[in-house]
């Protein structure tokens, strides 16, 4: 039954034991689409046998007598009822889907479909919805560009070696010169070639007083 669908293989089946619904989806966008409700001739059957054991139980039986479906209620297989609830539902839905002459495919009317063109909006896109996602993108580039030419980095210490996490206190150092929780020097470790300021932690290469607090090399 599903390839006499034709305009979707994305459907769900909604039914309940007292009758019949399908939802119809998009195969571009996803938009579902519900048929109506359509009651099952069981449900009015075990209804009207109800009615009938008030009566003395005559009527239930006529309606089994009578041939009535009910065997998608008794078993949830899906019999002659159900296809013809499909059936029903896929001409009311069918008329919320188009299928586009140059791509061939299906799509739905409200969201997919170019009515002006007479194509879909894959092969025939909205020229309004172009033009806002054009410039959209093109302000974002814009954007770009000038943030770019903004010197971000003028307040930033970029020529010191930078240290993420104090090695004194292992919490995060903030990128300064000291952590900002201990205060422990957070420069390179002196090496054969260089000193470091023991008041500061400032390098010192070969000066003889720290060019930062004016504390003493030696």
């Amino acid at each position: 039954m599903t390839g006499e669908i034709g305009f979707t293989n994305n459907y769900q089946d909604n039914s309940t034991q007292d009758g019949f619904q399908f939802e119809f989806f998009c195969m571009r966008c996803g938009n579902g689409y519900q048929s109506p409700f359509q009651r099952s001739v069981g449900s009015v059957g075990r209804m009207m046998a109800i009615g009938g054991s008030l009566l003395g139980g005559t009527v239930g039986t006529r309606i089994e007598e009578a041939g009535f479906d009910t065997q998608w209620l008794k078993g949830g297989t899906r019999g002659k009822g159900w296809d013809k609830a499909l059936a029903n539902a896929v001409e009311a839905v069918k008329g919320h889907f188009s299928q586009c002459h140059r791509c061939g495919q299906w799509v739905c009317q409200d969201v997919c479909w170019n009515s002006e063109k007479g194509l879909c909006v894959q092969c025939a896109p909205k020229i309004d919805q172009e033009i806002t996602a054009m410039q959209s993108t093109a302000q974002v580039e814009q954007l770009q560009a000038k943030v770019q030419q903004k010197d971000w980095t003028e307040d930033i210490n970029y020529s010191d070696v930078s240290t993420a996490m104090c090695p004194q206190c292992n919490r995060e150092t903030g990128g300064g010169k000291f952590c900002k929780f201990c205060g422990h020097p957070l420069l390179a470790a002196p090496s054969a070639f260089s000193t470091f300021c023991s008041n500061c932690g400032t390098k010192l290469g070969d000066a003889n007083f720290c060019p930062e607090c004016g504390a003493s090399a030696n």
